[in-house]
């Protein structure tokens, strides 16, 4: 298996995306987005998770992150993407969506060769890791996850998509916190 897109280096930030199974854009409603803006901020407080960037996008997730030093980014994206699927799903079962039947059949097809008692498969395999090895790759990965909603005619702007660091970047509210340290700092670690 290829090494291309894994964490091998934990101390390092990474650009990382995690995507719905089908690419299905299950996070076109709200309370389904804050199961992952809460859950990312539990990482945070309590698993060593390191934001430096992020954009919750209808059918995955984009990330710059690390881990602090006690912690290994894996083990972080392992426990994230299993709670947030057992809570999405959750939600998914008790609410009326018209598309509840169609995304729960879609699920159970992508996770009957799972081990285990889960009977459903939210994420794909894989967190699709790239490392931030310079200071203009950051850029750019910066720059293109903050204009994903542009691009999808979702916003005007990068800072108007409430789901996305692009808000802390221009000094507005927002759901979550990251850091903001300089390009040189967050490249050499």
């Amino acid at each position: 298996m290829s090494d291309k897109y894994k964490i091998w280096d934990h101390g390092k930030p990474y650009f990382l995306t995690l995507t719905v199974v089908g690419w299905i854009d299950v996070f076109t409603r709200k309370n389904h987005k804050m199961v992952i803006i809460n859950s990312l901020q539990h990482c945070q407080q309590a698993k060593g998770l390191v934001l430096f960037g992020y954009c919750l996008m209808p059918s995955h997730l984009h990330l710059i992150a690390r881990a602090e030093s006690n912690y290994t980014l894996s083990d972080i994206l392992r426990d994230f993407k299993k709670f947030t699927s057992k809570a999405i799903l959750k939600q998914i079962l008790n609410e009326s969506e018209s598309r509840r039947d169609w995304m729960l059949e879609y699920f159970k097809k992508a996770g009957e060769n799972l081990k285990g008692i889960t009977n459903y498969k939210l994420w794909q395999d894989g967190n699709h890791a790239e490392v931030i090895s310079s200071n203009k790759f950051f850029d750019e990965k910066l720059d293109y996850i903050h204009n994903n909603p542009v691009e999808e005619l979702i916003v005007e702007n990068p800072e108007d998509y409430f789901f996305s660091s692009a808000r802390n970047y221009a000094g507005l509210n927002n759901y979550l916190e990251i850091v903001l340290e300089s390009v040189r700092q967050r490249t050499s670690r």
